[in-house]
């Protein structure tokens, strides 16, 4: 996708991205922050934090880099400390970090089920719990404030061996619509992006041959998304008017058929 903002949309922002040491999380926190904002990136690899935050400083951007764990709790209320003394309160959250274990349910993974509602669940409303008091002081002050969720259109495509994968991610989408009755009056924007096959690490974390297959074939067959696609959506749901929410966008492959 062509960048279509330019200039500084999001200038005196500031943003977090969770999941942000590869794929969406990453092109999502450099694209934030070339239109102004300034970026805390959170995940646990240090090293590709810290190489991200580098980057964006480098380019005249605003960064710091959170190794954390989203899954724990008291360490995402640390960060989110540590955000609001370094760059000030954030206003805009994208709560990305995710994790895809595909497997046939009577295969019994246990681990792979319990990693999936661990992060995919507990880690994002450990996020949401840690930063929703900077979001509703953001509102309150009259100023645009965002919760963005990445879920995805196994949300609501039934998929053969996908079960635990695509609950977590209807957990995501439905969860969405429920805060907005909460969070909407109170002018905070809770919105969801569900996009198709995006060519990223996280097909690699599939072992099962059948899963790996259907999403290989896309990568190899098709025109897929790339991260900056995902990247320029979200910045896009972020410097709209306050008045305004995008709520729920799938964002497909023109060619997905599935």
């Amino acid at each position: 996708m062509s960048a279509l903002l330019t200039g500084t949309p999001l200038a005196g922002r500031v943003a977090v991205v969770t999941g942000a040491s590869s794929g969406i999380g990453a092109a999502t926190a450099q694209r934030l922050a070339r239109l102004g904002a300034g970026v805390a990136v959170m995940a646990r690899r240090k090293d590709r934090l810290d190489a991200l935050a580098d980057s964006i400083r480098a380019a005249g951007g605003t960064s710091m880099a959170l190794p954390v764990d989203v899954t724990e709790r008291a360490a995402v209320h640390a960060a989110a400390d540590q955000v609001a003394e370094r760059l000030g309160r954030a206003d805009l959250v994208f709560d990305n970090a995710g994790v895809q274990l595909i497997s046939a349910i009577d295969e019994l993974r246990l681990d792979d089920w319990q990693r999936q509602i661990d992060l995919n669940v507990t880690g994002v409303m450990n996020v949401i719990g840690a930063f929703l008091p900077h979001l509703s002081a953001a509102a309150e002050a009259g100023r645009p404030a965002d919760l963005i969720t990445t879920s995805s259109i196994a949300a609501t495509r039934i998929l053969e061996k996908f079960s635990i994968y695509s609950g977590t991610k209807a957990y995501i989408s439905h969860l969405t619509r429920l805060l907005r009755v909460e969070l909407g009056p109170k002018n905070i924007r809770v919105a969801t992006i569900e996009p198709g096959m995006v060519d990223t690490e996280l097909p690699d974390h599939v072992t099962d041959p059948d899963a790996g297959k259907l999403m290989a074939d896309l990568i190899d067959q098709i025109d897929v998304l790339q991260s900056s696609d995902i990247a320029e959506t979200v910045a896009f749901m972020a410097a709209v008017p306050r008045h305004v929410n995008l709520t729920e966008i799938t964002i497909l492959p023109t060619a997905q058929a599935i």
